[in-house]
């Protein structure tokens, strides 16, 4: 088992260019694993602050290959020179890759710190990719792993106690810029209907909004409402919801911009402050907007520069969980390298003693002086393999596992070679192991 990790993020370059990156995201996943190459797995992390692909290559032979694969695919799918994607997507191996999505899913890599979305969003990534079947048990388990470590580092620090998120510091910096300390009475216009947008609408419900209207350019905005509450706005009553708003929240990320000149039309004639604020990756609002009279621009940058700073302690400690929960993973899954060989030693061994049980029977018979001669042969083998066995996680765990296999080749003559690469697809092992729907299923490799 091979995994590497593919990461762009606000921490290393301009979300512009992360949002340009992850255009075509799911057409990636489906077209890298389908395809006859060296990626057998892929989970996708596409959020308003990064775009991380995390990756499990067939061989450690072939993990230069599947990232040309995928480079290949984002700069097809985005439309970005495969030179530019490359240099865009630092690549991690090793203990980087659990310890980047540990500390991603605690929050500690948010541009608000903290941030509560980040973990939801973590655990919908390991749904999307099992659902399109483009998963594998290994990154399965470093998903659930990640999940888990969010879930310990809320629980022992105070990280994220104070409930930030990026929404919510968004919302902060407006009621700050109207001079209001409630949102109580005033008319929102909320653009998008996914995930993030029902973030937004419950941070504007908590904070007395009641006259939400919601706008999706695809058509959903009657359901997402009818759940949530609010008002579903259409082509035709957009004009008139704009003119009377207080706030926009742009969630969308459509290909549909509200322009600064469509904006200025439909509220001309009105002097009422108006406060845009745009969440979504690819700018559902025009920069143009913020040269508006009587409005106010704040975009995702806006929100990291004033996102609030947590304790020095407070991140020490997340810090420290992280690290551990990234070591554990890490010797678990080296753990896993020797299976095949106790495989092995455990078949010749069985194989020994039912030839030499079959030769007591043919001598014999079946008595109950064989039944218990065989009895205590059973016992005896697996008395002797118990050390072996253990002897094999340790060694495996330290990352020694060439001296296992040449000790069962010098002691048994067994030559173990490792696990072939496997010949089904990724859907189809989505489809018949159960470890790729959140089970601990084993990595058919060495």
């Amino acid at each position: 088992m091979v995994l590497f990790s593919l990461v762009a993020s606000h921490s290393s370059i301009d979300l512009e260019t992360v949002a340009r990156l992850s255009a075509g995201a799911a057409a990636v996943s489906a077209d890298v694993v389908a395809g006859d190459n060296a990626v057998a797995g892929l989970i996708t992390l596409a959020t308003c602050n990064r775009y991380e692909l995390y990756v499990q290559a067939r061989s450690a032979e072939e993990v230069s290959d599947a990232r040309q694969s995928i480079v290949s695919a984002v700069s097809f799918h985005c439309g970005l020179g495969e030179e530019f994607v490359s240099d865009a997507l630092a690549t991690q191996h090793g203990t980087h890759v659990p310890r980047h999505l540990f500390a991603v899913s605690t929050g500690l890599e948010s541009a608000v710190v903290g941030e509560r979305e980040i973990a939801g969003q973590v655990r919908r990534a390991l749904s999307t990719a099992q659902q399109a079947g483009v998963s594998t048990p290994a990154l399965v388990r470093l998903f659930q792993s990640a999940s888990k470590t969010a879930k310990e580092v809320g629980a022992r620090t105070a990280l994220g106690q104070r409930g930030m998120s990026i929404v919510s510091v968004a919302l902060d910096l407006a009621t700050e810029l109207a001079d209001s300390p409630s949102l109580a009475g005033k008319t929102a216009v909320l653009f998008g209907t996914g995930a993030y947008a029902g973030a937004a609408m419950a941070q504007l419900t908590q904070r007395g909004c009641t006259d939400i209207r919601v706008y999706s350019s695809s058509g959903r905005a009657e359901t997402f409402t009818s759940s949530r509450g609010g008002m579903a706005l259409d082509e035709s009553s957009m004009p008139g919801a704009l003119a009377a708003a207080h706030l926009l929240l742009g969630c969308s990320g459509s290909e549909h911009q509200l322009t600064a000149l469509d904006l200025a039309q439909m509220r001309q004639g009105v002097s009422t402050q108006l406060t845009a604020i745009d969440l979504a990756l690819s700018r559902d609002f025009a920069p143009e907007v913020a040269d508006l009279p009587n409005v106010d621009l704040l975009t995702l940058e806006t929100v990291r520069q004033a996102a609030p700073e947590e304790q020095e302690s407070t991140l020490s400690e997340a810090a420290a969980l992280v690290e551990d929960a990234a070591k554990n993973f890490e010797q678990a899954q080296n753990s896993r390298s020797l299976d095949h060989a106790i495989v092995a030693l455990r078949r010749h061994t069985m194989g020994v003693l039912d030839d030499e049980i079959a030769k007591i029977r043919q001598q014999h018979g079946c008595t109950a002086a064989t039944a218990e001669v065989e009895f205590a042969m059973r016992r005896m083998v697996k008395q002797l393999l118990h050390v072996p066995t253990v002897r094999a996680k340790e060694l495996a765990a330290a990352g020694d596992s060439e001296s296992y296999l040449a000790a069962l080749d010098a002691l048994y003559g067994l030559k173990v070679e490792p696990a072939a690469r496997p010949a089904a697809t990724a859907s189809q092992r989505t489809a018949s192991d159960p470890g790729t729907q959140g089970s601990d299923g084993q990595v058919a490799s060495a």
